[in-house]
C-alpha cells in the first residue's frame, strides 16, 4: 500500500472537507490509506499528490464521486441500536398521532414527513418503513412521506434499488421480517415493492442549504455529525431545527449530543432513548 506523506494528508483532508464537511486531522493517515489505497492503484497513482492533482483535474467529476463513496462508506445495518426504533413505534408515532387527532385531523387524512438525512444504502428508512407498516397495517394509518438522503451517489443508487447482499441482509434483521419483506433476486435480497414504494431517495449534501424538503415531523441525523467539526455541527443543526415541525422530533446517535451545539433544541428522555424537540 503507499504511504501518505505529512503534507499530503493536509492537502487531501482540505479537499475532502470542501466536497463532503467531513473533517480529517493528521492522526487519520491510517484512514485515508484504507480508503484510498485501492483508488490510487485502480487511478495508476504512485503518490497522493498525484492523486489529488488527478481528481481536481478530472473532467465530468467521475474521480470525485468515487473519493465521495469512499469517505462516506460508514457502518449501517437494518434496526441499529433498536431504541429508536422502539422510540418511534411506542412513543413517537402514538404521540403525533394524538396530536393530530386532537386538531381534529383523521388517521387516514394525516400526513407524515420523516427524513433520514444520511441513510447510507437505505437500512435505516426501510427499518422506519417496516415499524410503519407493522405498527399501522394496510389500512387505518396515515399518509407517510418517507425521504432518505445521503452524499454518495453509489449508496443513494443502492438504497433505491433496495437491493441488498447475503452480510448485509443478516445484519440487524430478524429472519421473520426478512421472510415477510425481502424476496430472492438471484443471489442478494430485494425489498418488497410495498416497502420500496414508501421511500424516496436523493442526493444531498448536508453542508449546503437545504432546498426544496419542506418540513418534516421526523428526523433521524444519527452517526454523521460526529464527522464534522463544531462550527459546522452547529451549522446543520440549525438548519434541521428550520425544517423540523414545531411539534416534531430530532433522534441523533445514542453516544452523539447536542449540549453546547445548538440550544434550540431541548434533549426529553423516554425509558433509554433520548429524542430532542424544538424549544
Amino acid at each position: 500500500m503507499i504511504k501518505i506523506k505529512p503534507e499530503e494528508i493536509k492537502i487531501l483532508s482540505s479537499y475532502i472537507y470542501n466536497l463532503s464537511g467531513i473533517s480529517i486531522d493528521a492522526s487519520k493517515a491510517y484512514l485515508l490509506e484504507t480508503r484510498f489505497g485501492k483508488l490510487l492503484e485502480e487511478e495508476g497513482c504512485k503518490s497522493y499528490s498525484e492523486f489529488y492533482h488527478k481528481a481536481k483535474s478530472n473532467s465530468g467529476g467521475k474521480l470525485e464521486k468515487k473519493i465521495i463513496d469512499a469517505i462516506t462508506t460508514n457502518e449501517t445495518l437494518f434496526f441499529r441500536d433498536t431504541n429508536p426504533f422502539d422510540l418511534l413505534k411506542f412513543k413517537i408515532l402514538p404521540d403525533l398521532m394524538d396530536a393530530r387527532s386532537a386538531k381534529g385531523t383523521r388517521a387516514g387524512n394525516t400526513q407524515l414527513k420523516i427524513w433520514s438525512s444520511a441513510c447510507s444504502t437505505g437500512q435505516e428508512i426501510y427499518s422506519v418503513a417496516i415499524v410503519l407498516k407493522e405498527l399501522f397495517g394496510p389500512s387505518g394509518g396515515p399518509k407517510v412521506s418517507l425521504v432518505g438522503t445521503d452524499l454518495s451517489d453509489a449508496a443513494v443508487a443502492q438504497a433505491s434499488a433496495g437491493t441488498y447482499n447475503k452480510f448485509e441482509i443478516e445484519r440487524g434483521l430478524p429472519r421473520e421480517k426478512l421472510q415477510r419483506y425481502f424476496t430472492m433476486a438471484g443471489n442478494n435480497w430485494k425489498i418488497k415493492d410495498e416497502i420500496r414504494a414508501m421511500a424516496s431517495f436523493r442526493r444531498m449534501n448536508l453542508m449546503q442549504p437545504f432546498m426544496g424538503l419542506g418540513k418534516f415531523d421526523i428526523i433521524f441525523c444519527r452517526n454523521v455529525a460526529i464527522y464534522f467539526t463544531l462550527p459546522d455541527r452547529k451549522k446543520l443543526f440549525n438548519k434541521i431545527a428550520d425544517v423540523l415541525e414545531p411539534d416534531g422530533y430530532l433522534i441523533i446517535g445514542s453516544t452523539e449530543s447536542l449540549t453546547g451545539v445548538c440550544p434550540r433544541f431541548v434533549p426529553k428522555r423516554h425509558l433509554r432513548s433520548v429524542y430532542y424537540q424544538l424549544s
